[in-house]
């Protein structure tokens, strides 16, 4: 399992070789930086310590590795899809609460990843064509829209900045650099806030150089429960297209390993909730390192996750972290939850979803208000927010549009004829 055919550079790095230990090293470097941006973001907007959630970070892509034989390239990084859940948990029930929220989501992921690696995908494909997968994705993104301004007006000045950098790093950068655009926008945001006193230094200076990362334990609280079931959804897509995608850029048919995958994340998952990290997720900030180098070893990725837990194991680059104000937050977030939105816009566009047909329409036109104006429904002790009812809706009204249409003859979903 353990062992790599070293290969010199030049051409194609495939999942069972590598460089030269200095060059692999260098590879793994990349892809540090390429998840760290979008991986301690999300402990920052939800309030968790950022170095506990980059120790489970690295902790599961370790993890990860080792379940899937050492033979599928893939860091795991934290789920923005997490985010909306966590924060409604936390505000009405506590951190413990949220992270009892991010176990279940983890213990189920485990569950539907058995069950793939012993039935295949094809009943997830059949449960959650594109229009519904891209219906749930998109309106958890946008159901974060009023977080994102409530951040944006405590400093609206270096949110404007924050955005501007953005956009500029987009377009003036190719490369590694270009990929990293939200990473140098929080940087520079930083520094510009920092000039302009709106950093709290005082905790940074405090901080010790080497410690343990702050530990957490979860609360299981029913109420919060259904607000987190439309994550495993998400969690579920999000692997599944990370490991078609590795199929398609390296040629190696990765089905197979398809439920180890979704098993694997599923497992960091609770791992991390269980001491105070964020849910784990596959990230296709990774994959463009991989595009970009073809250099696929898994070896990449054993130094990505051990080089996470070394930077977990310092206090002061978690005060640095926890430190960023919320007019960089601000800026940063109006366009992250945006393009959450976007992937699921993506995952329409590029599965053909035919949006004449009133199935279609319905299916998405529903859940998506639902979910941008944050419906809630309280049945006894069960609290279901608008993420947990928009997903709801979407697979009901698809389901239930595809049969009652069908037995009629009035519907056509699409794929069909």
């Amino acid at each position: 399992m353990f062992r790599w055919t070293r290969v010199e550079t030049g051409g194609v790095i495939g999942p069972g070789e590598r460089l030269t230990w200095p060059r692999t090293v260098g590879i793994g470097l990349q892809h540090v930086v390429a998840m760290f941006g979008a991986t301690f973001l999300v402990p920052v907007l939800t309030g968790f310590p950022p170095s506990t959630t980059l120790l489970f970070s690295g902790l599961g892509t370790l993890l990860f590795l080792l379940i899937t034989r050492n033979r599928l390239p893939s860091y795991l990084g934290s789920s923005f899809a997490i985010i909306a859940p966590v924060l409604a948990a936390t505000a009405s029930d506590g951190m413990g609460a949220a992270l009892g929220g991010i176990v279940v989501v983890g213990a189920l992921l485990v569950v539907i990843g058995v069950v793939v690696q012993v039935a295949g995908t094809g009943w997830l494909e059949a449960l959650m064509p594109p229009v519904v997968t891209g219906t749930i994705v998109a309106l958890i993104g946008l159901n974060l829209a009023p977080t994102a301004k409530a951040n944006y007006e405590q400093d609206a000045v270096t949110a404007t900045v924050v955005l501007v950098l953005l956009i500029l790093c987009l377009v003036l950068f190719r490369g590694l650099l270009g990929r990293l655009a939200i990473v140098v926008s929080v940087v520079l945001g930083y520094l510009f806030a920092l000039v302009r006193g709106e950093v709290d230094t005082a905790a940074v200076a405090d901080a010790a150089w080497v410690g343990l990362p702050e530990f957490h334990a979860p609360s299981f609280q029913l109420a919060v429960l259904p607000m987190f079931l439309p994550v495993v959804l998400v969690l579920v897509v999000e692997n599944i297209g990370h490991v078609k995608s590795i199929t398609t850029m390296t040629g190696i048919d990765y089905d197979r390993r398809m439920g180890r995958a979704l098993a694997a994340d599923g497992i960091a998952t609770v791992l991390a909730g269980s001491g105070g990290g964020s849910a784990t997720t596959t990230y296709a900030e990774n994959i463009g390192v991989m595009a970009a180098t073809k250099v696929y070893s898994t070896a990449a990725y054993w130094v990505a996750g051990a080089a996470a837990i070394v930077l977990s194991l310092s206090p002061k680059v978690g005060a640095v972290i926890a430190a960023i104000p919320a007019g960089v937050l601000g800026g940063v977030t109006t366009a992250l939850y945006g393009l959450v939105g976007v992937l699921g816009v993506h995952i329409w566009v590029s599965n053909r979803v035919d949006f004449a047909k009133p199935i279609n329409q319905f299916t998405a036109a529903i859940p998506l208000v639902l979910g941008i104006a944050d419906f809630t429904w309280r049945i006894g002790d069960l609290n279901f927010g608008g993420i947990a009812l928009g997903a709801l809706a979407a697979l009901a009204v698809y389901h239930v549009m595809r049969v009652l249409g069908g037995l009629r003859g009035t519907v056509v979903p699409d794929g069909q004829s």
